[in-house]
């Protein structure tokens, strides 16, 4: 620990009382009379500098201890089978009554689900030991993720295993609109021979927008360009250099609507994407557009869609999801346009057999401290498993453990702002703002804090957090600057590892 190049001390794992002598050593050396520049810090497996109590650092990159599991919708026996032979203690059951599941979770360290139960925040308050809630599946719109965040329980999905399936679903339903055979199909089984109405339209050479580029509208492109279908496509995260290797030219959704012949979406619900397909949209498609939505209920709008369809300015629309499933709009449904499925999407043995799978798979991977991909509430998570990332992780935390004995309590107007030096540390700002913060939390009384809700206690507490890079190291080596400002005091607080 140094002070205006001044050397204090130096330590490798210290006791708890050379944390408290370190603690009181870095107030005196920000103390006015002796700083001469920043404080500087360097790491070497350091645990912990703050407080009285010994902090393991495997506790602040979030390997997860998961003894006991709750399933309470129903899997592939292969969920079952991979917690078992990793040590996990399972019970499967799928009948809850929602009074039961509150007295039942109790005890658990994680939930898995499918989409029949409702982890709503009252589930979660009473899952006191809950660690982690995992979605056999890609939505997790029947978990409550804003009350797991607050009380700082990991929510994971299984993001790759209903890929195919959706993919597939989508391109059925595009090709079952070309050629109109579900009603094709009815007019036959009612004994009539009519080839007359039924005038298709062939795919070959025909434009189809794909909004959201993610892995379920890369794999519908990669089918749809064999049929000969131009693709475009909007998604506001893939760079247009990435959706060019697989064959979509990126494009706004203002270029998109007056070009495609078929519309795609494949988002998540979230507030940019409500009635993201509405009037205002489809009123700049071409006549005879076709719709498809296998993601989400919600991102078309409903009632618009069978305006514009009895208008006849779209040319039909598959639906696989709804705004309320069932669906009350029996209008749309009977509507001879429209071709629809009961949320048919991930429906197949295939997906439901690697859903299981993967979840089992990422929570062993998490209770070995591992990264995983399905990861819903907590961005800077994974970071933090990378071997290489977690000595600054644990840097971080404990700059933010000084930095929270500086100021002594938490009070709105307190500002954390951390700045990386070198390349190696570049784009790795936000989680180590996250450790930042996650210190001085927990210094400060707030011993609940970690990666999945830090962020929003300091929030709560009116703390603001930032972060920035800059591409130089300020003393010729990599490292973080953590400066925290209370009040009319500035403190900067400087480390490497």
């Amino acid at each position: 620990l140094c002070a205006g190049g001044d050397r204090l001390c130096s330590f490798h794992r210290p006791t708890p009382r050379v944390e408290e002598w370190t603690r009181r050593a870095a107030l005196s050396a920000l103390s006015p009379s002796r700083r001469r520049g920043p404080v500087r810090f360097l790491y070497s497996g350091l645990r912990c500098l703050s407080g009285h109590s010994h902090v393991d650092s495997r506790q602040e990159s979030m390997a997860l201890t998961i003894k006991k599991v709750l399933i309470s919708d129903a899997v592939d026996a292969s969920c079952v089978k991979i917690l078992e032979n990793n040590g996990v203690q399972v019970t499967l059951k799928t009948d809850f009554t929602k009074p039961e599941l509150l007295q039942a979770i109790e005890g658990y360290d994680a939930l898995i689900v499918r989409s029949a139960t409702k982890v709503t925040s009252d589930v979660i308050k009473a899952g006191q030991a809950l660690k982690v809630i995992g979605r056999a599946g890609t939505g997790v719109e029947n978990i409550d993720c804003d009350a797991a965040t607050r009380q700082g329980i990991l929510v994971i999905n299984a993001p790759g295993g209903n890929t195919l399936s959706a993919a597939e679903l989508t391109w059925a339903m595009i090709v079952t609109l070309s050629r109109e055979i579900p009603a094709a199909t009815m007019s036959l089984k009612a004994g009539k021979w009519d080839r007359k109405t039924f005038m298709g339209n062939e795919l070959y050479g025909k434009t189809l927008a794909i909004v959201g580029l993610g892995r379920i509208g890369k794999e519908v492109a990669l089918r749809m360009q064999s049929f000969g279908m131009k693709t475009i496509g909007f998604d506001p995260i893939v760079p247009k250099e990435v959706s060019q290797e697989f064959g979509v030219e990126s494009m706004s959704l203002d270029e998109i609507w007056p070009l495609a012949d078929y519309i795609t979406v494949h988002t998540p619900l979230i507030p940019q994407t409500k009635d993201l397909i509405g009037k205002a949209s489809l009123q700049k498609c071409k006549k005879g557009v076709k719709i498809i939505n296998v993601a989400r209920g919600g991102i078309v709008n409903e009632d618009d869609l069978l305006t514009a369809l009895e208008s006849g300015h779209c040319g039909g629309a598959g639906l696989d999801v709804f705004l309320e499933e069932p669906p009350k709009n029996t209008q749309l449904i009977a509507h001879p346009k429209v071709v629809c499925t009961p949320h048919l999407g991930a429906n197949t043995k295939e997906a439901q057999l690697r859903v299981a799978q993967e979840i089992a798979e990422q929570f062993v991977d998490l209770s070995q401290g591992k990264s995983v991909p399905g990861v819903v509430n907590a961005p800077s998570l994974s970071q933090t498993q990378v071997p290489e990332n977690k000595p600054w992780a644990d840097l971080c935390v404990a700059l933010g453990k000084v930095a929270g004995a500086i100021v002594g309590s938490l009070s709105s107007g307190l500002q954390l702002e951390l700045v990386t030096y070198g390349n190696e540390l570049e784009k790795k700002g936000q989680f180590l703002s996250s450790a930042a913060c996650i210190g001085v939390l927990k210094h400060l009384g707030h011993s609940q804090a970690n990666f999945i809700n830090g962020t929003v206690l300091a929030s709560d507490a009116g703390v603001k957090v930032s972060h920035k890079h800059s591409q130089g190291p300020r003393f010729g080596t990599t490292e973080v600057a953590l400066t925290v400002k209370s009040g009319q005091a500035t403190h900067t607080l400087v480390g490497t590892v």
